[in-house]
């Protein structure tokens, strides 16, 4: 392929697709035209299914730059292929004269993602760049999402905003000032309105593009067929079926469209507050703001309408749309590098890396802290479509198929069933013509051997089983937006599963306490609520180092935190908004103890009262907080203590960080094995480390401080011990799903150990296995990548004990295949570095540790997808059960996604529990197993039907017969419509089994069973046809003799006309030129002819067959 003429877009992306360029060619087109017409529009509908046919057959290859019409490719496995028209936005060559008549012309309502970055352009470069503007941008609309023609990389691009190759320097230094108008109608131009339009399409088109889906089409074309065959009764039970699967269909689709539109449109359009370049305010509507616009976020808070990076003040936000955990999270502005004490450099902005510094679209922002005089604000980095709520509906309204052999394999029977019909096909029309059939005969004939062949009713009768699936789901609490992957959760042999909140509650309790004084651990205390550590730095690191808020009067924050704070018992005080707007400074955030804890003072005398009683007024003010970060493991905060010079650092989080951000001398020498010894247990394990900050650091400047800066020679203080109770059924569900053979699989973001600990209690590893962990360390210094194994028993990796030779495990995997996986009495468990390490450098270890890889800890919420994708590379049938919180990406990748959350998060999961327990997994897939099975029994009945019926009429048709009306409707109504829709009645069975069902039709059992009923059934038919022609009385009718219709007024009481013509020993007997003396001669050999009393039509000659011989 010309390299000029394909190109490729979203390169290393998930949604990576090739691209192709043509022109429309005139001749092309009338060519085609004249073939719609001549097909009578069959040509049309094939091109409408088929994108990549319409295209070529339409136009001429072009160069991508030039051309009219793109075809795209995704470059996945299932290779599909879209098509989007050429489109034109005009530039006018003056961006400030009439923005808005400029905007109404060139953009539809939806929002774009950005091809190139004019938000870090200064107004030289603006104006430098206005002076092209006369030329047109060529662009394209795929998916909701607009590529642009980019000149400096010769391809189409999707539109960017500040998340990508902006530096936080520049955040402060070119973009917090604001936009002039007239930038921002011009940036208003090139980004689109913001919004995020679910547009439900009207019952007309639903219904148009549901009609024109291929299996109707077929349908409607056997209606016609029948209908001109005078079969009438099947017809209309076909017309009637099709009506109704129609209707079912378009009121779940509508529903869905309705419920999605609803969710997006929830505060889509806000009036918001901007800053512009003169420090004027200006008040807009969200669909106006652009990446680049400054946005003051009100008091009272708001829903963001944009993804938005904080530059000042503080924020606290409900993210439950996006996270499915409704935990307040506060937001702190965006460290300055330029006035930071430890400059970081050109660090690029990240909206995932600066997460806790970002404001996402469709959150909601609950309060809000600020200075005097200046409000809190953001900067805009993404709009519409690009935002992170974007893309989850867009996730929603363009999924990714799913792949499963059932499906496959059901086409390429249909293809089959399609071949053994032409033969047929052909075989009637070679057989009518030597036997001088009339033309409009064999046409509706030959035709019909085709849907005879291919039942019509087969979609409605697949679809029952996965309808009646989804209700009895619905009564268990489990709800179901993609009906479609009920058959695949039948397939299920895997089971991923998130830790906290799913395996175990979830709250955490606070077991205890292990302090370290001069270098070692005391012992552990469980009550930390006494007078003996009230002013210990520990307990002020307990005290100040969390980020809980008040909202309405009642504290909130994350579970973990509250547990710590109301272990200690202490009081925390936040400013009002009126003691805030009196000072030059933010207001911290004060903590104290309750007076009941504090000593008693002790005066000396009356004139020395009051020295003594200010002591005891302890409180300790929260100055900066670094908040939790799951990519470092840790937060931070600055406190100062009330009365006191110096500020103190506070720091909490994962052991193994802590311990290495602190001094060497304070962190005791047996940590590794206290910490064992915790996370064996299962315990939760957080670590608090202290520093005394220099006295040059002043307010002003730990303000704009790094974290880095802050966070390192700590002093190590000693452990928090938090208990994780397993839920009560937890254990149970697990053993029924090994007892079915069905693997399970913990990932987690949790402590390593702690996970092994809890993966060992649930029964997810046997207490007689051995666990292995693989710690991949990346090429650094010259060196290459390895990886080390060691046993979990052991955490210290350089015991000889514990150490495992490189060189063995690859061996012993390598002799290792997915049957002996029950067999195995080993399992490895890793964290998340490791993984990628793994996945980046060992890659032809990937699919032999997928086999025998159960804990995976540590796990950042792309790295959980990651996972999903490398066990179904490895052939799993992967099902992912999670709270909702980190696990989105995994839930929409694995073949059965259910989430335990009922939030807004959970949309993209195909399925939603609506009790938070893991006992949902078998009933769905015991369902799913129900569900499958129906389709194959359904499948393979509609065959057997099929093909039995086709070798029936074949033979028929050989002496010029049919079978009669009632006999095809009391076959096809009476046997096969009843059986097929209540054979999906039945329920599932009440428990797992270890047997599951066959993945695809075209296996050995199945197509032995479908094949031999076939041959048995058409050799007793071939028998008993054959048997019968052999027979003395057997005689076949000439087919130049023809009975005239007075011949068939007798029989008009007696039996159908239709019935006696298709009768094997009286055919083709319907027509008015009958030579009445060779018609004699005829029937006297085989049959009695019975003249009637005379009468008023005794002059016509009135035949009575009556036959000779019963069968």
């Amino acid at each position: 392929m010309d390299k000029e003429e394909r190109k490729t877009i979203n390169q290393g992306q998930e949604d990576e697709m090739e691209v192709y360029g043509y022109n429309l060619s005139r001749w092309k087109l009338a060519i085609v035209s004249v073939g719609v017409i001549c097909t009578g529009g069959f040509l049309l509908l094939l091109l409408y299914w088929m994108p990549e046919w319409r295209v070529k057959a339409t136009c001429v290859r072009a160069a991508v730059k030039d051309c009219q019409v793109v075809l795209l490719r995704t470059t996945d496995e299932f290779r599909m292929w879209f098509c989007a028209k050429i489109r034109f936005l005009s530039l006018e060559s003056d961006p400030f004269s009439n923005p808005k008549s400029i905007v109404n012309k060139v953009w539809n309502g939806h929002a774009v993602h950005l091809t190139e970055n004019p938000a870090g352009e200064d107004q030289r470069e603006l104006s430098k760049y206005s002076q092209t503007c006369s030329q047109q941008m060529r662009y394209f609309t795929h998916h909701s999402v607009k590529y642009f023609w980019d000149d400096t990389i010769h391809n189409f691009d999707f539109l960017k905003g500040l998340d990508e190759g902006v530096s936080c320097t520049s955040i402060y230094e070119k973009h917090s000032a604001g936009l002039t108008k007239g930038m921002h109608a011009y940036r208003k131009l090139l980004y689109g309105i913001n919004e995020i339009t679910v547009k439900v399409p009207s019952v007309f088109k639903l219904l148009i593009k549901e009609v024109l889906n291929p299996f109707y089409i077929f349908q409607l074309f056997s209606v016609i067929l029948w209908s001109t065959d005078e079969y009438y009764y099947y017809a209309l039970a076909i017309v009637i079926m099709s009506l109704v699967s129609i209707v079912t269909s378009l009121y779940s689709i509508r529903k869905q469209y309705v419920m999605l539109h609803d969710m997006v449109a929830t505060h889509s359009t806000v009036r918001v507050s901007v800053c512009r370049v003169n420090e004027e305010i200006e008040e807009i509507f969200s669909t106006d703001l652009v990446p680049g616009d400054v946005m003051v976020i009100p008091l009272n808070g708001t829903v963001m309408p944009c993804d938005a990076v904080l530059i000042s003040g503080t924020c606290i936000v409900n993210e439950s749309m996006l996270t499915g955990e409704s935990v307040p999270v506060t937001k702190t502005n965006l460290p300055n590098p330029s006035v930071d004490v430890k400059g970081t450099g050109e660090e690029l902005y990240s909206p995932e890396t600066h997460k806790r510094h970002t404001l996402f679209c469709g959150t909601m922002v609950i309060q809000t802290r600020f200075y005097t005089g200046e409000l809190v604000k953001a900067v805009v980095v993404r709009t519409g479509f690009s935002t992170s709520k974007g893309q989850l509906v867009r996730s929603i309204l363009y999924p990714k198929p799913t792949d499963f052999k059932l499906y496959r394999d059901a086409y390429l029977f249909l293809l089959c069933l399609v071949g053994v019909a032409g033969i047929g096909f052909i075989y009637t029309i070679i057989n009518n013509i030597l036997n001088e059939v009339e033309v409009g005969t064999i046409i509706i004939e030959s035709l019909d051997i085709i849907t005879i062949t291919v039942p019509p009713a087969l979609p409605a009768a697949m679809t029952a089983g996965i309808v009646y699936a989804q209700r009895r789901l619905k009564t268990v609490g489990i709800f179901c937006i993609s009906p479609q992957r009920i058959n695949i959760c039948g397939q299920l042999n895997l089971v991923c599963f998130d830790k906290t909140g799913t395996l175990t509650e979830d709250g955490l309790d606070l077991w205890g306490i292990q302090r370290v004084e001069n270098m070692r651990f005391l012992l552990p205390e469980e009550n930390v609520c006494n007078e003996m550590l009230v002013k210990s730095q520990f307990v002020a690191c307990m005290a100040t180092c969390h980020s809980l808020t008040k909202i309405e009067g009642v504290l909130s924050g994350d579970p973990l935190d509250l547990k710590m704070f109301e272990a200690i018992g202490w009081i925390l005080e936040e400013a009002t908004e009126e003691e805030t707007a009196l000072h030059n400074r933010i207001m911290p955030t004060v903590v104290r103890p309750p007076k009941q804890l504090l000593p008693e003072p002790i005066p000396a005398g009356n004139e020395e009262m009051e020295l003594f009683e200010l002591p005891a007024i302890y409180e300790i003010g929260i100055v900066r907080q670094f908040p939790f970060s799951s990519a470092l493991q840790r937060m931070s905060v600055v406190a100062k203590v009330l009365g006191e010079k110096k500020m103190d650092a506070y720091m909490k989080g994962a052991p193994e960080v802590i311990a290495s951000l602190c001094r060497p001398e304070t962190v005791p020498v047996d940590f590794e094995k206290v910490l064992e010894e915790y996370t064996k247990q299962g315990f939760r394990v957080i670590a608090l480390a202290h520093r005394k900050l220099e006295s040059k650091l002043t307010w002003h400047k730990i303000q704009n401080i790094s974290r880095d800066a802050i966070e390192n020679n700590m002093d190590f203080m000693g452990l928090i011990i938090m208990q994780n109770k397993l839920k009560q059924e937890t254990p149970a569900v697990l053993e029924d799903l090994h007892k079915a053979n069905i693997r399970t699989v913990m990932v987690t973001g949790d402590n390593m150990l702690t996970a092994v600990s809890v993966a060992r209690d649930c029964g997810m590893i046997l207490p007689q296995d051995k666990i292995i962990i693989a710690e991949a360390l990346p090429p650094k210094d010259g060196k290459v990548a390895k990886i080390n194994w060691h046993y979990a028993d052991s955490l210290t990796q350089c015991s000889n004990s514990s150490a495992i030779s490189s060189e063995v495990i690859p061996k012993k995997l390598a002799h290792d295949s997915l049957e002996d996986l029950q067999l195995a009495r080993y399992h490895f468990a890793m964290n998340g570095k490791s993984f990628s390490v793994i996945l980046e450098h060992f890659q032809d270890l990937v699919p032999k540790l997928m086999l025998h890889g159960t804990v995976f800890a540590r796990m950042a919420p792309d790295q959980k997808t990651q996972l999903v994708e490398a066990l179904q590379n490895v052939d799993y049938f992967v099902g992912m059960c999670g709270d909702g919180a980190n696990d989105c990406g995994a839930l929409k990748r694995a073949h059965g996604g259910i989430s335990l959350s009922e939030l807004e998060a959970s949309v993209a999961s195909p399925f939603t529990s609506k009790t938070p327990s893991i006992s949902c997994v078998p009933n769905l897939i015991r369902e799913g197993r129900a569900a499958l099975m129906t389709s194959f029994c359904v499948f393979k009945f509609m065959a057997l039907y099929s093909i039995i019926q086709y070798a029936s009429v074949t033979l028929l048709y050989s002496i010029l017969s049919n079978l009669g009306d009632f006999q095809f409707l009391f076959i096809d109504m009476a046997i096969i419509l009843v059986l097929v829709f209540t054979m999906s009645l039945n329920p599932s069975w009440k428990e797992l089994v270890a047997q599951r069902p066959p993945s695809g039709l075209i296996s050995g059992a199945l197509l032995f069973s479908v094949l031999s009923q076939i041959i048995i059934s058409i050799g007793f038919q071939a028998l008993g046809f054959f048997w019968v022609k052999q027979q003395p009385w057997y005689r076949v009718c000439p087919s130049h003799l023809e009975v005239p219709r007075q011949c068939q007024d007798v029989h008009e009481n007696r039996q159908n006309e239709r019935d006696l013509a298709r009768l094997p020993f009286v055919t083709d007997l319907s027509r008015d030129n009958l030579q009445t003396d060779e018609l004699l001669e005829w029937m006297n050999s085989s049959v009695r002819v019975e003249p009637f009393p005379p009468g008023p039509s005794s002059a016509h000659l009135t035949v009575g067959v009556q036959f000779q011989h019963e069968f």
